[in-house]
């Protein structure tokens, strides 16, 4: 599948217009295909018109009642895998204000009740003290106090007892010196306290022993719904059932080698006592 940001939204439209096309040429109504895939009328004619983005096992479903030659049905599979797929970059984000992106967040937020974060080389802003969030934005130019205030609002979420969330770091997100070491103590010592909100599981992956995993990115997993993967330049938000089933897979493997509760507090408290003598 390419990734050509350009193309990803243009890829929705061409969906629509495939699947429209092979139904017509199979001369079927949206009625029929609607009742072969136990799917409402009105969710075809969506779907045909690219009001909405077909998951791929409405795309394999739709294909397979048409009865689609094998080499075009894998055209259109591919089309439905790039729709599936939303590429953030940051200056676009950075151009909109990134107030705008914590609101896209809060939103998230708000619509999920399971929350898995892994976090390979930093601290997330939901876990952040002010001093850090201030820290992780601090190449933007321009005024970011609004930003940094929607940060910090976010974290009320952590309080909803409707929602959960398992939060993986590894050590070196942990103990990257973002901050002076003094700063840095305050921060490990908040991670220390958010692991005893009731509906927070917070766990650390030492680096030591034998760790036969590579993660590669960042990432979230909202749900069953979607994945977020951050990368140097964005991120991309995978809707696909696959995409977000194999993040969702990959972070199970990494929770394995987590310490959690009085163990990882146990670490945490170490850590901010080396940050404290650094002074």
């Amino acid at each position: 599948m390419t990734l050509d940001p350009e193309t990803l939204g243009q890829s929705r439209n061409d969906l629509a217009e495939m699947l429209r096309d092979q139904r017509r040429r199979a001369g079927k109504t949206q009625t029929w295909l609607a009742r072969r895939c136990a799917m409402s009328q009105t969710k075809v004619s969506n779907i045909e018109s690219g009001k909405l983005t077909p998951s791929l096992l409405d795309v394999e479903m739709i294909l397979e009642a048409l009865g689609v030659r094998e080499s075009m049905a894998a055209q259109v599979l591919s089309l439905a895998r790039t729709a599936n797929t939303e590429w953030q970059d940051h200056w676009s984000s950075r151009r909109r204000g990134l107030d705008k992106k914590q609101n896209e967040l809060s939103r998230l937020e708000s619509a999920s009740t399971e929350f898995r974060f892994f976090l390979l080389s930093m601290i997330t802003g939901l876990l952040a003290t002010p001093d850090y969030v201030r820290a992780s934005i601090a190449d933007v130019p321009g005024d970011q106090s609004k930003t940094i205030a929607k940060k910090l609002e976010r974290q009320q979420v952590l309080y909803d007892p409707g929602k959960s969330f398992t939060f993986v770091l590894t050590e070196q997100a942990v103990r990257w010196p973002l901050l002076p070491p003094a700063a840095m103590a305050m921060q490990l010592d908040r991670l220390v306290s958010v692991s005893r909100i009731p509906g927070v599981r917070l766990g650390v992956i030492p680096l030591s022993g034998h760790l036969p995993e590579r993660p590669l990115n960042t990432f979230t997993v909202y749900d069953r719904k979607l994945a977020t993967v951050e990368t140097g330049t964005g991120a991309l938000l995978l809707r696909d059932r696959r995409d977000v089933l194999s993040y969702l897979s990959d972070f199970e493997s990494y929770e394995r080698y987590a310490v959690f509760g009085d163990e990882c507090r146990e670490l945490l408290s170490e850590w901010s006592v080396f940050f404290t003598r650094q002074r």
